[in-house]
């Protein structure tokens, strides 16, 4: 059954772990409360979301198999690349399937998502547009004609204000094939006559180093890793490690492997209950030795001190 929702998040854990069709982990780099509002609509076939974000903010994606998946800015800001690449509000990113990707923002953010089941798009691609709109083998940025791009937008935002205003309207069965439809069209009229921007060798060789480093943080999900094991375990140099981090990350290896920490340390501490162990434990345990600098450092980013977290747990 057709079905929408829209929900508003202050924990940048939930809200990855509500993002349809991807398993999302989030590390936020600006500081301040974190906000973040998802607006999730699932009609026949198609899939669609909408995200808005108030604070900068690495995301580490897997795509869902069997699905294929677009997404787009939808409106202007400060910047978000995928994979290093810029996307601007005239764009399309199309993934490949099971994509391993890092999407990085400068600021706040606006885009939105459509997926559909991958052989649905390619019956659609062909049947409307004469083209292959199975997932490419990699993630390809294309740029539509303005007026097909400019649908799209409004056909995105006209579902999102339903979702928000009238969600019964997308519950009934019958608007809801008529929305989707209309949606489906406006989508392959943009990938079957955009201009693609194809990877260049060296941003497909620094996107492989940066899923061997992302499968070094996924196989030490709760540990402190360091630069130099890091490096050895990528096979890379660390200036090569900083070249490609800079580029998909915005950041430093260093820095961003310093927020990791933060996050895991501050999840632990929403995690715990005060009786059963200390802000110093978790401290250590995630490698911050100098506490009165953690705690600044903690409450500079999360708008609390850590013990104020441990005293209140996430439930």
């Amino acid at each position: 059954m057709p079905s929408s929702a829209v929900r508003r998040f202050i924990d940048s854990d939930d809200y990855a772990a509500a993002i349809r069709a991807t398993r999302a982990e989030i590390t936020v780099t600006g500081r301040g409360r974190f906000t973040a509002k998802l607006t999730r609509i699932d009609l026949h076939c198609l899939w669609m979301q909408r995200h808005r974000e108030n604070l900068p903010r690495i995301l580490h994606s897997t795509v869902m198999t069997g699905r294929a998946f677009v997404t787009f800015r939808t409106h202007p800001g400060p910047s978000l690349l995928w994979a290093g690449l810029e996307t601007q509000p005239t764009n399309i990113v199309r993934h490949n399937e099971s994509q391993h990707a890092f999407q990085h923002s400068s600021g706040s953010a606006c885009y939105g998502a459509m997926s559909l089941p991958i052989e649905e798009m390619a019956f659609v691609g062909a049947a409307v547009a004469g083209c292959d709109l199975t997932p490419p083998r990699d993630m390809v940025i294309v740029t539509p004609p303005p007026a097909a791009m400019a649908k799209l937008q409004r056909l995105h935002a006209a579902a999102g204000r339903l979702a928000e205003e009238a969600p019964e309207i997308i519950a009934n069965p019958g608007t809801a094939r008529g929305l989707e439809q209309s949606l489906i069209q406006a989508m392959v009229e943009c990938l079957g006559i955009a201009a693609a921007r194809e990877d260049s060798s060296a941003q497909r060789h620094h996107a492989v180093i940066m899923r061997r480093f992302r499968r070094a943080v996924e196989e030490n999900p709760d540990q402190a890793l360091y630069i130099p094991e890091l490096c050895t375990a990528i096979g890379v140099s660390d200036r090569t490690l900083r070249i490609c981090c800079q580029e998909q990350l915005g950041m430093s290896p260093k820095r961003y492997l310093l927020l990791r920490r933060m996050h895991l340390a501050r999840r632990a501490l929403r995690e715990s209950a005060p009786t059963a162990t200390t802000v110093t434990e978790i401290a250590t345990r995630y490698g911050f030795w100098q506490f009165g600098r953690f705690a600044g450092e903690y409450r500079s980013l999360f708008g609390e001190l850590p013990s104020t977290t441990l005293g209140h747990p996430h439930g």
